[in-house]
């Protein structure tokens, strides 16, 4: 016998026993915190109509989701949409190995005695990214670019104590923008937004040598910006950032790393971005992956969010493992914590920990390397069929703005059309750059294939001749 229509599998006695266990009498009785007039009573729970309007098996269930599944439009390639998150392929063995108990079920690693393994593969994760990086110290993660660049920002108020003002590119991810306005707002600090050059894209240099001041706390950069383009002038930024003690923070792709310089090398306090590519899919918004760096500078270390694995020594001399750094609310900083992130990303940072490895340094260049050229011969067919692929002209890395303004077609009616065709075009940019009209951004990686980078000219062009 059925005790109810929604809990399957169980008699009336066992229900009786659940409940009494919980100390109440009746399921009504289990929801009574419930406002009576919004709660549905016995008679209407019963005649309830939801899903098929009885409980499923496990072999009916399965069928009815794979049939509305059938109902999805298949891709013929990855999106070509850019825009900060990539589609780039994630071998097998990564999910295999974040899925072993050891990593799956471990939360944090509070106690050090029981948490050797789940450390020592954080640690990983930091070692190899302060070396991709070209960073001396790697927190245990963030959320996502966004909010690294700005816990990036407010760290930078604390070490510049008295400064009140942030200079962001405009060119820098939009996304990303709307984070640190959200963050910052709270703090009475005032952002100046830089320019970029209209005929680079890069950030305008002169604008910011007229904007910046010693009430200046940071400078962000970001290389490649959100328009692909590559910050020749990342070098000459930094330096103006630090004639005025300012804090010089840099955005970045780790990918691109595999063919551009370091944000180390390029003189960088704080280093930012997203991990997303390095072994992380596409999950309709995450997780993702914050990536936050510092040179070495007790200074910026102390200020530094989240925290910290170390390699340290046992008493009997053993290698081991602990958390070095910790400035969160939860522990003893309280009130005195640089950040109130109250989780990190290890099971994702450990993800991007295997990756790394099964890359290599090699593995990276050649990926980087595929990125950029497959990108380029996109552009290139793209040029060839008379759409304005030249809106700047600096060197750009795995995406590019294609403008639709002098074919005389709403872009947001091309990429209609190319959803109809199995294609899922580029990033529609004109409600954060209304002055470069109908754009999009597309973005290109390991995943598309010369056929379909030639699928997708071909159908764009059609298109273009069908009007």
């Amino acid at each position: 016998m059925v005790g109810h229509p929604w809990i399957p599998s169980f008699t009336n006695e066992q229900v009786d026993k659940a409940l009494k266990t919980i100390g109440v009498k009746t399921v009504e009785e289990l929801f009574s915190d419930i406002p009576a007039e919004i709660r549905l009573s016995k008679e209407q729970w019963e005649k309830l109509e939801i899903g098929l309007g009885k409980p499923l098996s496990e072999i009916e269930a399965k069928r009815c989701v794979e049939e509305k599944i059938s109902k999805n439009i298949m891709l013929r390639s990855p999106p070509f949409m850019g825009g900060g998150v990539y589609p780039h392929y994630v071998p097998p063995l990564v999910k295999y190995i974040i899925s072993r108990g050891e990593f799956l079920t471990a939360y944090t690693p509070y106690q050090a005695e029981i948490s050797q393994g789940l450390m020592q593969a954080i640690f990983e994760y930091q070692s190899l990214m302060a070396e991709l990086l070209d960073m001396d110290v790697v927190n245990a993660s963030m959320y996502d670019w966004g909010s690294a660049t700005a816990e990036a920002i407010l760290m930078s108020l604390r070490v510049n104590k008295g400064r009140r003002k942030v200079i962001l590119p405009a060119n820098m991810n939009p996304y990303h923008r709307r984070v640190v306005e959200t963050y910052t707002w709270p703090h009475v600090v005032k952002i100046i937004t830089i320019p970029y050059d209209p005929f680079k894209g890069t950030m305008d240099v002169e604008k910011l040598k007229e904007s910046i001041d010693d009430d200046t706390a940071a400078v962000y950069l970001q290389s490649p910006n959100f328009f692909g383009v590559i910050e020749s002038s990342a070098k000459a930024v930094e330096e103006i950032t630090h004639s005025k003690k300012s804090i010089f923070i840099m955005g970045v792709n780790p990918i691109s790393l595999g063919l551009l310089k370091s944000p180390g090398e390029l003189g960088a306090d704080i280093a930012v971005g997203e991990g997303q590519p390095l072994g992380l899919g596409l999950n309709y918004g995450g997780p993702y992956l914050g990536v936050f760096a510092t040179r070495y500078n007790m200074n910026l270390i102390r200020q530094m969010p989240g925290r910290i694995i170390g390699l340290t020594e046992s008493k009997n001399g053993e290698r081991s493992f602990a958390m070095i750094l910790q400035t969160r609310e939860q522990h003893i900083r309280r009130e005195k914590a640089t950040s109130n992130i109250c989780t990190n990303e290890a099971l994702m940072a450990i993800a991007t920990a295997v990756y790394m490895s099964m890359l290599g340094k090699n593995g990276l260049v050649r990926l980087a390397e595929v990125n950029y050229y497959r990108a380029h011969y996109a552009w290139k067919k793209m040029k060839n069929i008379g759409l304005n692929v030249e809106l700047f002209k600096e060197d750009f890395f795995n995406e590019f703005p294609v403008s639709f303004n002098e074919v005389k077609i709403p872009y947001r009616t091309i990429h209609e059309k190319l959803l109809e065709n199995r294609i899922h075009g580029g990033l529609y940019i004109r409600e954060f750059y209304p002055e470069l009209g109908e754009t999009a951004l597309f973005a290109f990686t390991e995943l598309h294939f010369k056929q379909d980078i030639d699928y997708l000219v071909e159908t764009i062009n059609k298109i273009l001749l069908e009007r």
